[in-house]
């Protein structure tokens, strides 16, 4: 079940201050050039160290691949999600794009972490195998949409953990998906700058992905929303509020992943892409 508290707190207490690690992950990308001033200052707006810890999972150097995929999803668990009926679609899509991953050719060079709108980590990377399902126990829409805040946690874990992988001089690809039925109302640290400048450092690198999924309330412009987040058009999904069309919405999604996991070419291909091949 969710535990998360609606504030977009989730796991951890949010004192990075004992997480020398992540700190050092995040001023390398900068150094590096990977991180630009603003997604840097996006992710000190108030140390996101044990959060991002949280999701980062195993250690680089017990993943016997030579590249990998990081493979990132965020599935909504706001209370709306249950008003409208959506929570077993919101669970089968995403069922369904990790089974169809897991069973992929490339699927033993997938990492997966699945991270909940509201913080509560259902399981950090880890082998896309081995990866826990959703279901009506551990996954609950109760809680608030902290869109902006949770983003930037989420890809500050994303960077943080291409960057252990760097580090190891393993190459690290990613794909990411948010997913929300609603635009943003529980922030309390990041604005969409915030996540629009770590959105376009990591489209930058040319290695990463970042898509979103709308789910229609009947009232939010979600191309609006994703854009001001920074996410290109091309990489935005906005199924109606059915379970029929979110299904169909996280099978176009597990399409372009799997193009994604077919190394550097694959990748390229569905970067170049988006949903639209």
């Amino acid at each position: 079940m969710g535990n998360g508290n609606g504030n977009g707190n989730g796991n951890g207490n949010g004192n990075g201050n004992g997480n020398p690690h992540v700190q050092a992950l995040i001023e390398a990308a900068h150094a590096e050039g990977m991180l630009s001033r603003a997604a840097l200052n996006a992710l000190t707006i108030e140390d996101l160290g044990a959060r991002i810890q949280a999701g980062l999972g195993m250690h680089v150097d017990d993943v016997p691949a030579s590249e990998v995929l990081l493979l990132t999803i965020m599935p909504d668990d706001s209370g709306s999600i249950a008003v409208a009926g959506n929570e077993g679609a919101v669970r089968d899509g995403h069922n369904l794009v990790i089974e169809a991953l897991a069973s992929s050719k490339s699927g033993g060079a997938i990492l997966a972490h699945t991270r909940y709108l509201n913080g509560t980590v259902l399981f950090p990377y880890r082998p896309i195998a081995g990866a826990p399902r959703m279901d009506g126990a551990n996954y609950r829409a109760a809680l608030g949409t902290p869109l902006f805040d949770q983003s930037v946690v989420l890809l500050g874990t994303v960077i943080a953990k291409t960057r252990e992988f760097a580090e190891s001089g393993v190459p690290a690809r990613s794909i990411t998906l948010l997913i929300t039925d609603g635009g943003d109302q529980h922030s309390v640290r990041a604005q969409a700058g915030d996540v629009a400048a770590l959105v376009s450092d990591l489209a930058a690198t040319e290695e990463h992905i970042v898509a979103a999924m709308g789910i229609d309330d009947g009232n939010t412009d979600f191309r609006r929303v994703f854009r001001e987040m920074g996410i290109d058009d091309r990489w935005i999904l906005t199924p109606g509020n059915s379970a029929q069309e979110i299904r169909r919405a996280f099978q176009v999604f597990s399409q372009s992943a799997l193009r994604a996991s077919q190394g550097a070419a694959g990748f390229g291909q569905a970067a170049l892409g988006g949903f639209g091949r």
